[in-house]
């Protein structure tokens, strides 16, 4: 029989002795991003005040537009009775008044219409500051220099004032005057819409030449 002898155990078969050293490189590692998170820790709070400094200094140099109030915006405005005189008028003017006033529009321009002190047969205003429609009033003389404009086929007279514009009719049985604050612009625009009215229940009259053609 062969002879069973130990052989002694080789280093190969010993358990890995280097197993031991990785607690180590594990502590490495850990340190390692340790460092990491305090460096970039700095940074980010850094950055993220650079942001915020400079998000406060365009706020401060570029404040927030407040809209302004225009003519025609929406707005506080007053919808008392606007103050007009009311003259007596002969029969056939109040007639031909009452007729246009029952025609006239609810709004000029989104300017809605208010309610007036007197005469509402022959008065209406609209918007604040207030356009005023007066009818049966008389003519302007007209000066041989005296511009004349003809919108919507009805001929208007322009006289300034300080604080407003005053258009008359030139070419209607019943003379109108249409008062425009300044604050609106060019008056002109403010007539077309009650020019249609007017060729529809104002008959013509002589016209000026120059309201003709």
């Amino acid at each position: 029989m062969d002879k069973i002898t130990d052989s002694p155990v080789t280093d190969s078969a010993q358990p890995d002795e280097a197993a031991p050293e990785r607690p180590a490189r594990d502590r490495t590692t850990r340190g390692a991003a340790l460092v990491a998170t305090l460096i970039a820790l700095p940074i980010t709070v850094l950055v993220g005040g650079l942001a915020f400094a400079q998000l406060s200094s365009n706020e401060r140099a570029e404040p927030a537009a407040t809209p302004s109030a225009t003519a025609t915006t929406a707005g506080p405005r007053s919808t008392a009775p606007v103050e007009m005189a009311a003259p007596a008028l002969a029969e056939r003017p109040a007639t031909v008044c009452r007729a246009l006033l029952s025609q006239l529009p609810a709004t000029v321009n989104d300017l809605p219409q208010r309610p007036v002190t007197a005469g509402p047969e022959q008065n209406a205003a609209y918007g604040d500051p207030a356009v005023t429609v007066a009818c049966g009033g008389a003519e302007p003389t007209v000066g041989e220099t005296d511009d004349v404009w003809t919108v919507n086929r009805v001929c208007w007279h322009a006289t300034e004032q300080a604080d407003a514009t005053v258009l008359t009719t030139l070419d209607r049985e019943t003379a109108v005057t249409v008062r425009v604050p300044r604050s609106y612009g060019p008056a002109l625009q403010w007539v077309s819409p009650i020019s249609d009215t007017l060729v529809a229940t104002v008959p013509s009259g002589a016209a000026p030449s120059g309201c003709q053609g």
